[in-house]
């Protein structure tokens, strides 16, 4: 019964989508009450940040009509699986710019001095750059250069490769019994995605492709004390991310 339901509603899904592509505004509506349940999900996960609840409802409902004006019925996706990225970022969005978390214009500018160096080291060196590095370069303290490169996050595609055989529309599931689950797939991909190459290849092998250490340490041409040493690394940067 469970899972019939929510068939029912990817299917309410697209009739009213179908309707809104030919004109009827009224479609908007009801597509907002009928995802009432996917928006409060995503609202929830960003609870206890000085933000009352209703207003993080309505920054994500916020959100879900951005995606409803903006879902293009060919793409073979689920609407609800495009709808969770656009809500989250905006959530984020307030949150970072209007809401507690206050970034000013100086932490933009500073992480786009970052980014800036970041691509002249692999354009040069054809390396990933270290934080430390970064923040060297630039002048910055570590946690000077964190904070401004955490301003200056891109907002992710669905189509962007998050590690060299998945991107994060793969990552996101379209039942919206899983919402709880979607938005933390969604937040472990981005988290994956900001990490450098020789660590996502690392997870892809260790945890996508189920390699043991040894075989992920002769994949990658190094030794199984590296590969241990580096997962530490990658845990540690992984809890701060999602943190």
């Amino acid at each position: 019964m469970k899972n019939s339901g929510q068939k029912d509603i990817c299917a309410e899904n697209r009739k009213l989508l179908e309707q809104y592509s030919k004109g009827d505004e009224s479609a908007v509506e009801k597509l907002m009450k009928l995802n009432t349940g996917l928006v409060s999900g995503i609202a929830a996960r960003f609870r206890g940040r000085g933000v009352e609840n209703d207003d993080l409802f309505q920054i994500g409902s916020i959100g879900m009509l951005k995606a409803i004006r903006s879902f293009d019925l060919g793409r073979g996706t689920a609407f609800s699986t495009y709808a969770v990225p656009l809500i989250m970022g905006e959530i984020r969005k307030y949150l970072r710019d209007d809401g507690l978390i206050k970034v000013s214009r100086i932490q933009k500018k500073a992480g786009a001095l970052l980014l800036k160096e970041r691509e002249k080291i692999i354009s040069e060196s054809s390396r990933e750059p270290g934080l430390e590095e970064l923040a060297e370069r630039c002048g910055m303290t570590v946690e000077e250069a964190a904070l401004a490169l955490e301003s200056a996050s891109p907002v992710h595609s669905l189509s962007e490769p998050v590690t060299e055989d998945m991107t994060l529309e793969n990552v996101i599931p379209s039942s919206d019994d899983e919402i709880c689950r979607a938005v933390d797939r969604v937040a472990l991909a981005e988290a994956i995605g900001k990490l450098c190459p020789l660590w996502r290849k690392i997870i892809v092998l260790r945890y996508f492709r189920d390699y043991s250490q040894q075989m992920t340490a002769d994949a990658l041409g190094l030794s199984q004390v590296k590969i241990s040493r580096e997962e530490k690394k990658i845990f540690e940067a992984m809890r701060k991310e999602l943190g």
